[in-house]
């Protein structure tokens, strides 16, 4: 196995040396320096003489095998053959990447030609050609996207709508109110009329001292067998109430038993508050309540808003604000809180400047309430930005106890200013010839001269009256805009 490999090596040098040898003989002129695989050739030639020397040597140092000594010209043959093809290939490849240099050079500069006549044919450089396709890409996304946002955000008001009117119809049949509106008037029945003038009193000394103390005014006059009491606040026409009955039933009338029996009316009164704002904690399902905010609650059982009790009114808020938080998620504890205190700051107003949402508020901090029932509170008027889901709930069920059919009442004048100012609204427009408030102001019509307003104007003339009316009337509930367009052709027969 040595000598064959030592053969081979040995051939390889041969080949290599002959092929020099040739190359620089006399009469020839000198060659360039072989290339790096020749040098390599020259030193496989020596590492093969040497390593053939030694093999063909027996260890003792005797004389090559003639066998050797034959071969080592086909070797050398052989080898010189295969550098020579190599030499071929590597010249063909030298040759072939000068080529491709070319044709990318040539490439480059027909591009760079190509470029240049576009430019100058459509007026545009390359730079501004790839501003307007990406503007006119970015024009196309801009009008996909704001038809998509335009797709979801109606699906997204329908299914809103629809949640809404669930979740109201819900809580209104779930709960079931009363539907009396009160007064701020109090009658005390008399046993017999001749008790008028030991009320009023040897020249009126009676009724001034009933006055004076309770601070309501007794009104006798010749509705039989009865006394009027008229007085804003609530708790001191009850007060009043309170005293005249106990003197009904003693039978003696005089400034002194009057004072006595006012203190007497006074003392029971403040019992009575407390008594009842417990039993609208309890109605209300709230636990927890600061003694000082309860008694505050019992005061406004005699304080009323358009003829609804304000403390039947939070109580029912209340209710109606917990179930909408259960349908919605949130909070039912918090919004059943705010609820049934959003209008304590009714009970303090006449003590306390500012309105009542935000004196509630302060209210409610000060007595250990949380700052999310305070917030709720301070916003169900929008005296501040709501901000909790809680916050709004509370605003829908305030609006929703005031608005339902027989839950306030109004003064007739102000039944008939809203609905002349309806009427007046609507007749302002061009084209109009007559309007008509009807079903006690929850509908509008309105009849159009045909000539002055087509098809197309009545539509949107319905539109812009229900716009209107939103901006620039208070009222409960909902307006029904209905606008009449009618043509008549009339004739005579002869």
């Amino acid at each position: 196995m040595v000598i064959v490999i030592a053969v081979a090596l040995v051939a390889t040098g041969l080949a290599a040396a002959a092929l020099l040898t040739t190359r620089t003989r006399p009469g020839h002129l000198p060659v360039q320096p072989a290339a790096p695989g020749g040098l390599l050739a020259l030193r496989a030639r020596d590492r093969g003489r040497h390593a053939l020397g030694r093999s063909r040597r027996d260890p003792d140092g005797a004389r090559p095998d003639p066998a050797l000594a034959l071969l080592s010209p086909a070797i050398e043959e052989s080898i010189a053959r295969r550098l020579a093809e190599l030499d071929r290939r590597e010249q063909a490849v030298d040759a072939r990447d000068r080529a491709l240099a070319a044709e990318r050079q040539e490439l480059a500069r027909r591009r760079d030609e190509l470029t240049t006549a576009l430019e100058r044919v459509g007026g545009l450089s390359a730079a501004e050609a790839r501003q307007a396709v990406l503007k006119e890409a970015e024009d196309a996304a801009r009008h996909d996207r704001a038809r998509l946002l335009r797709e979801i955000e109606a699906e997204t008001k329908r299914d809103a709508a629809r949640r809404v009117r669930s979740i109201l119809s819900v809580a209104m049949q779930r709960l079931a109110a009363s539907h009396a509106a009160e007064s701020t008037v109090s009658v005390v029945q008399l046993p017999a009329d001749d008790m008028k003038g030991r009320i009023i009193g040897r020249e009126g000394r009676n009724i001034r001292a009933l006055e004076t103390l309770t601070g309501v005014d007794f009104i006798i006059d010749d509705t039989p067998g009865a006394v009027v009491l008229s007085a804003f606040d609530g708790v001191r026409r009850e007060v009043a109430r309170m005293t005249l009955e106990a003197l009904l039933q003693d039978g003696r009338i005089h400034p002194a038993k009057i004072e006595e029996a006012f203190y007497q009316a006074k003392s029971s009164m403040e019992a009575r508050i407390d008594d009842l704002g417990e039993e609208a904690v309890l109605a209300a399902d709230v636990q927890g309540l600061d003694p000082e905010l309860i008694r505050m609650l019992g005061r406004l059982r005699f304080r009323t808003s358009y003829g609804q009790n304000v403390l039947a009114h939070s109580v029912e808020c209340a209710n109606l604000a917990a179930m909408m938080a259960h349908e919605l998620g949130a909070s039912p504890a918090t919004a059943r809180r705010a609820a049934l205190l959003h209008d304590i700051g009714k009970a303090v107003t006449h003590e306390v400047d500012g309105p009542h949402a935000l004196v509630g508020g302060d209210l409610a901090r000060r007595h250990g309430e949380s700052e999310a029932v305070a917030h709720a509170m301070e916003a169900h008027h929008n005296e501040v930005e709501p901000q909790t889901v809680e916050a709004v709930i509370v605003q829908a069920a305030d609006a929703l106890s005031g608005a339902r059919p027989g839950a306030r009442g109004e003064s007739l004048e102000h039944y008939v200013k809203r609905l002349r100012d309806l009427e007046q609204l609507a007749a302002r427009h061009p084209g109009v010839d007559k309007a008509y408030a009807m079903q006690a102001g929850r509908e509008i019509r309105v009849i159009v001269a045909p000539e002055a307003v087509d098809d197309d104007g009545a539509a949107g003339l319905a539109r812009t009256l229900a716009r209107q009316i939103e901006q620039e009337l208070e009222y409960p509930g909902q307006i029904k805009v209905t606008v009449i367009r009618e043509s008549r052709a009339t004739d005579v027969a002869h």
